[in-house]
């Protein structure tokens, strides 16, 4: 585990991104930041665990909805500052209710969006919000 975190390329706040990918079909579900310990976190569990630039803490992805992300492989790109993180995704990656953050497409050259997916879950019926 240092190894590999030992090579890793943190920026100037400690963070690094990371590209949450499921493992089977390759569809990119979400973007999110780990730290240090975010990373030692993941290998240690077997689950994704982030850093919130917002909130300014570690979370662990579905610890209020449930939704969690059971890690199956990590890769590093060649300057050693992205992950790529491929899960089994459990329930819905995106906060709002979508399997996959990336539910929107730009449409055409006009610049009008289309939204791509569906609602997997309702996110008030979850967050409380």
């Amino acid at each position: 585990m240092r190894n590999f975190i030992a090579n890793l390329k943190f920026d100037g706040n400690g963070l690094i991104p990371a590209v949450i990918q499921d493992y089977k079909t390759n569809e990119v579900l979400m973007v999110a930041f780990m730290n240090d310990e975010a990373v030692k976190r993941t290998l240690s569990t077997g689950r994704a665990h982030f850093y919130s630039r917002s909130r300014k803490k570690l979370w662990l992805k579905g610890e209020t909805s449930g939704h969690i992300q059971k890690v199956k492989e990590i890769r590093f790109d060649c300057d050693a500052d992205c992950l790529l993180v491929k899960v089994q995704q459990i329930g819905g990656a995106c906060h709002t209710g979508y399997r996959s953050c990336f539910y929107r497409k730009l449409k055409d050259k006009k610049g009008n969006i289309q939204v791509s997916g569906k609602k997997i879950f309702d996110p008030e019926k979850i967050y409380k919000k």
